[in-house]
């Protein structure tokens, strides 16, 4: 079963200013971990610093967590300035 997949408006606003070939990607990744994420194809990683997990799509980030059947994806940047 897919889990819901929810946008902070953090994320939401990122994601506008992403040109639409990478938001594809980028969303299409997100979705793609929300139907199986135990794929191996999902670059996942735990964050150390803090709760949450942190999903690699080339060179953009996804910072994100989960409550049961619930992604909340919290921030969205390029590799320098998404941490």
């Amino acid at each position: 079963m897919a889990k819901q997949i929810n946008y902070t408006k953090e994320a939401r606003r990122t994601l506008s200013r992403i040109p639409v070939n990478e938001r594809r990607r980028i969303l299409s990744k997100i979705e793609q971990y929300a139907e199986d994420p135990r794929s191996q194809a999902n670059n996942v990683v735990k964050l150390q610093d803090r709760p949450g997990y942190r999903l690699r799509v080339g060179d953009w980030r996804v910072i994100f967590d989960e409550f049961d059947n619930i992604l909340e994806v919290e921030k969205i940047g390029s590799r320098g300035s998404v941490y």
